[in-house]
């Protein structure tokens, strides 16, 4: 038997029966749509990953919650050097969209007990950078201001540390760390200017006593020989990755999480393609550490039986 544990956000919201805005911004609704997925699609995990601005929101910025999109922030914080320097590290358990992911890790460790993982989240260095200073900014700067880059990702790992904390404290046992844009450069970037921040934060957790899940999604194949000296526990894997050549840069000691395509496969194929492809995809990685996903998110209009397709093949 295989662990299966799909990243669900907005699905999990709608099949629960709640908006994505009620989902991103009321722990309840986001507990409960967990649970119910859980409970439907027999996954071996449950978590609290729902859009990537609770940091930014402590850092200030406002969000807008539409009701059946991604959470949207309104503004660019951070344009200047000086604006770092007046960027003040939030106080995690004082800010409303922090405190609220903080309360859904605590929520789901007291109703799932202690068999099931609680899978926490925060933003990785680079990642959060970019939800302060604006994607294209940020990746301009990498080349004609990295010191700008690096003053900002030591100010978003401060906060990363203390939001991961926070949700170990509640009950989390597996920290999420999403730096996505981390695939779009190339290795010498991450190794020259986000290698060692990744260290930082991953030893800091594992310090805690938590294990750290990884996600980049893309295409990550360049990074994997960096990663593997990093030694995060999970590494989610999306489907234009090879999962042999992952397992080979990756190696035995690192889980890999995947890697099902969610659009061209998990949503679009007919549920009995889904089932043989995830059946070869677990008989491939049969006797090496392997979680049955998609290679991201689950997406909102992949129909319910496509799950429940992936979750036989893994049985």
């Amino acid at each position: 038997m295989t662990d299966f544990h799909p990243i669900l956000m907005h699905f999990a919201a709608r099949y629960a029966g709640y908006t994505y805005g009620e989902f991103a911004s009321d722990y309840k609704a986001l507990v409960d749509s967990n649970l119910k997925c859980m409970t439907d699609f027999g996954m071996d995990a449950v978590g609290v990953i729902s859009d990537p601005y609770r940091e930014t929101a402590a850092f200030g910025a406002k969000i807008d919650f539409p009701a059946e999109g991604v959470p949207r922030c309104k503004e660019i914080l951070v344009r200047s050097q000086e604006d770092i320097d007046l960027l003040k590290t939030p106080d995690v358990y004082k800010s409303e969209r922090t405190l609220d992911r903080i309360k859904a890790g605590e929520s789901l460790r007291k109703l799932v007990g202690t068999s099931v993982p609680v899978i926490g989240w925060i933003e990785g260095p680079l990642a959060e950078s970019c939800d302060l200073a604006g994607v294209n900014e940020i990746l301009l700067k990498l080349f004609m201001e990295p010191d700008f880059v690096q003053r900002l990702m030591d100010k978003s790992l401060t906060t990363a540390k203390d939001f991961a904390k926070a949700q170990v404290e509640a009950g989390c046992d597996i920290i999420g760390v999403g730096d996505a844009i981390c695939s779009q450069i190339d290795a010498d970037l991450y190794k020259d200017l986000v290698k060692e921040r990744h260290r930082e934060l991953f030893e800091y957790i594992h310090s805690l006593g938590a294990k750290v899940k990884l996600h980049i999604c893309g295409n990550i194949t360049h990074l994997l020989g960096h990663i593997r000296e990093l030694k995060p526990d999970i590494v989610d894997v999306d489907w234009m990755v090879d999962m042999d050549e992952a397992f080979d840069k990756l190696g035995e000691e690192i889980v890999r999480c995947g890697n099902l395509d969610p659009v061209a496969v998990i949503q679009d194929r007919e549920a009995s393609e889904i089932r043989l492809k995830a059946e070869q995809l677990c008989k491939q990685e049969d006797g090496r550490p392997f979680i049955l996903s998609g290679g991201c998110e689950i997406t909102v209009n992949t129909p319910a039986d496509h799950l429940k397709a992936m979750r036989k093949s893994s049985l």
